[in-house]
């Protein structure tokens, strides 16, 4: 599904899940290459910057969240083609709506972006610079998710809800990682954006692609922290549960220690020979019974001089 969006005669043409004859009348109106228009027909999952004669053709992956069907949601990496020019700028994906674009278009139709009042818009390439701030707010407010989510665990952990969290805690290291993965190359392609920028905006144009590189290196830096700060809630949440699981070890060797004497003396005095002590006597079972009760108490009390519980 092709979407096109013009303003002070920047085009902007959105792409979704192409096929080859829309990718053949691009080529064809852009004046495309055909490895590259090659290349936008299916995914290619590696990122990459190439300078042309008259257009910058980068590929990027952003990590976004999906519900899935029981609830639960996890990451998933979609790729973004771009295709700047001076005049246009084409961006073309292969899965379902992207919010961050889908948010953009908004702004674009009214005029918010283009019209500025203080600054003109002189090329596509600011348009794409809007695009990307975009794109990467979007993956800060999914941070910011991530983040109240572990502000959640840790109450939990501390509420008694140990063994909850830890699957809780596997699953949001899991998708930590895949959201690291899929940006991880940025850097590198952000890089030699600004080279690739400068030599087709110019100079003028630097300032705006570091302030993209930075934006990113900003949302790495976060990636970094939270996973750290979730290191120290697993190690926690490992040393509560451990914690837990020695109390009630110590409360079953006291229990079997406790019981261990009082069925010696049962069995003792259940010894079907003559001469027993105390059997025999008037009301011989209740001394048994006091004797047990006796050691009973004689040995929890000496559990509790040793502050064993």
């Amino acid at each position: 599904m092709l979407k096109k969006y013009t303003s002070q005669n920047i085009t902007w043409a959105d792409l979704k899940k192409p096929t080859q004859e829309e990718i053949q009348n691009l080529m064809i109106e852009y004046k495309l290459h055909p490895l590259v228009a090659e290349e936008l027909l299916s995914p290619t999952f590696k990122p990459k910057v190439d300078l042309h004669s008259n257009y910058i053709y980068l590929i990027l992956h952003f990590p976004f969240f999906k519900k899935g069907p029981n609830g639960d949601s996890k990451f998933i990496s979609k790729e973004i083609n771009f295709i700047i020019a001076k005049d246009f700028i084409l961006t073309v994906h292969y899965d379902d709506e992207i919010m961050a674009l889908e948010e953009f278009t908004k702004i674009f139709e009214v005029d918010s972006i283009l019209n500025t009042g203080k600054e003109k818009i002189l090329h596509a390439g600011y348009l794409f610079f809007y695009i990307t701030q975009k794109l990467y707010e979007s993956l800060s407010d999914e941070l910011d998710y991530i983040e109240n989510r572990q502000k959640q665990i840790k109450q939990l952990i501390f509420n008694g809800e140990e063994k909850k969290m830890v699957k809780e805690i596997s699953y949001m290291g899991h998708n930590l990682l895949d959201f690291k993965q899929a940006i991880t190359h940025h850097r590198e392609v952000l890089d030699s954006l600004e080279i690739a920028g400068e030599q087709l905006f110019g100079k003028d144009f630097l300032h705006y692609l570091r302030s993209i590189n930075n934006k990113y290196r900003n949302i790495y830096h976060v990636i970094k922290t939270t996973q750290e700060n979730l290191k120290e809630l697993r190690e926690t949440n490992d040393s509560l549960l451990t914690t837990k699981q020695n109390e009630s070890m110590k409360i079953f060797t006291i229990l079997a220690f406790v019981t261990f004497p009082l069925s010696l003396i049962a069995s003792i005095f259940g010894m079907n020979t003559v001469g027993t002590p105390v059997i025999g006597i008037n009301n011989d079972f209740w001394w048994v019974i006091s004797g047990m009760v006796f050691i009973t108490l004689l040995m929890f009390g000496f559990f509790k001089y040793k502050k064993w519980f």
